[in-house]
């Protein structure tokens, strides 16, 4: 900024956007002043660097608006875990699958992890058919982000919600429902 510029010579835009062309760097900053504006070097790796005639304090406060407007509009993913058993009945599967659905609707992530106790890490094959079980439950709403695996007592699957899928679920639901009330009224 100003002073601090150290090429000897500069390309200056003037704060309008007009291209003014090639000066030294106290001829740009004597331009700038005489606007009552500062001189701020925009693209130092340029031959010759570009610098642009504008107020200092309203750039950087428009810089710092921009950089806010795009955090509010960034997308937080977090990583769900829904936790299974080998022996896990049908019923408590199916509840875990409501949950895992929920998540995947709500845009977050979710990981499948199956635990092995005992005896149970002889019959691992067990544990990858629920997953793959799991996994075939949750297909009309997720891609799998990660295949099925192994590490210790644990064996995980990551899921991922699949925006496209969730549309055409979301529709077929919507279809559903509305079948269900015209039943209701026949």
């Amino acid at each position: 900024m100003n002073g601090d510029i150290r090429a000897k010579e500069i390309r200056v835009v003037a704060d309008n956007g007009e291209m003014l062309g090639i000066f030294s760097v106290p001829e740009a900053v004597n331009m700038a002043e005489a606007k009552g504006l500062d001189l701020i070097e925009i693209a130092p790796n340029a031959k010759p660097p570009t610098c642009k005639i504008m107020d200092y304090g309203k750039w950087k406060y428009e810089n710092k608006k921009k950089a806010a407007e795009a955090r509010k509009k960034q997308v937080i993913v977090s990583i769900k875990e829904v936790q299974l058993r080998p022996r896990t009945e049908d019923h408590d599967l199916e509840t875990k699958l409501k949950h895992a659905t929920k998540f995947l609707l709500g845009g977050d992530k979710v990981k499948v992890n199956l635990r092995f106790s005992g005896r149970e890490m002889a019959h691992q094959e067990l544990g990858r058919e629920l997953l793959m079980k799991v996994t075939k439950k949750l297909d009309d709403i997720s891609i799998v982000e990660q295949e099925p695996k192994s590490e210790g007592r644990h064996l995980f699957v990551m899921l991922a919600p699949d925006s496209k899928k969730i549309k055409e679920w979301e529709k077929n639901k919507k279809a559903e429902e509305q079948e269900s009330l015209e039943q209701k009224e026949a």
